[in-house]
């Protein structure tokens, strides 16, 4: 079922699908975040990605994407690197970051999550970059209310950022409607004035990810025409997860509890079964 602006609105059953997709992911990432390690190339990562989500009866929703095919099942994105970085020979090292995007389809239905991983030890601001960002995230999606606009979500994010430091928050690229497709309407932007956009209803899925800088929001696209770098050369971190909401509350498809944790800690109520 489709409403205004061209939004899908999702019956239950093709929730249920969306979460099956979503556990693929969920846990695909948690296998990224354990091997991603000095020594190990990002195209490493990727084969293990595809694994996993072959294995799991799924299909990689990346490998193949719009025009020039994007030709990995992960995009992972380096230190400067905020978006889109392609799979290949690059060996991470002690003290890089690594922005992993995965996503899966199950039964023609889509999950999309991302997280950003510590490659050995760090430096603590890019710790302080990670954190942000992720906290930015479960802000975002715990201000989501049945009734409540699109951009409530992009308000809290902007919100959360801002109260943290002078942090760079990338607006050329935004978070998203999925399900059917993996990119759909409405746009999720990561700034915002509170109560704009649509509505936000039982049935609809939206994929939240803030993109944070630790200097300028500026980016470039690199001349593979995918990887997106920041334009003064600062480190970028990058979280996303899908939610939908219940009746009760948010109900996180791609992460592995249903997002209870965080959001019972941000003293939300939690939405999945």
């Amino acid at each position: 079922m489709f409403r205004e602006r061209g939004i899908e609105i999702k019956t239950p059953e093709q929730i249920e699908r969306m979460r099956a997709a979503g556990l693929v992911v969920g846990e695909a990432l948690e296998l990224l975040r354990a091997a991603a390690r000095p020594g190990v190339s990002t195209g490493e990562l990727d084969a293990l990605a595809e694994d996993h989500i072959r294995s799991r009866g799924a299909v990689p929703s990346f490998k193949g994407y719009a025009e020039p095919p994007f030709p990995a099942s992960i995009c992972a994105s380096v230190n400067d690197e905020i978006v889109h970085g392609i799979p290949g020979e690059r060996l991470l090292v002690e003290g890089d970051i690594v922005s992993i995007d995965c996503g899966a389809i199950v039964d023609g239905w889509h999950g999309d999550a991302a997280t950003t991983v510590a490659v050995g030890t760090v430096e603590p601001e890019a710790l302080e970059l990670m954190r942000v960002t992720e906290a930015s995230l479960w802000h975002g999606i715990a201000a989501a209310r049945l009734g409540g606009r699109v951009s409530d979500i992009s308000h809290a994010v902007e919100t959360s950022v801002r109260a943290e430091g002078p942090y760079g928050i990338v607006r050329d690229y935004t978070g998203h409607g999925i399900g059917s497709q993996m990119h759909q309407p409405p746009s999720v932007p990561n700034h915002g004035r509170p109560g704009r956009g649509p509505k936000l209803v039982l049935g609809l899925a939206l994929a939240v990810e803030p993109m944070v800088t630790a200097g300028a929001q500026d980016s470039v696209v690199l001349d593979d025409d995918w990887t997106v770098a920041t334009l003064d050369g600062s480190w970028a971190a990058h979280f996303e997860h899908t939610f939908t909401l219940t009746e009760r509350g948010a109900w996180v498809l791609t992460a592995l509890d249903g997002g209870r944790e965080r959001l019972e800690a941000l003293g939300v109520p939690y939405g999945g079964d």
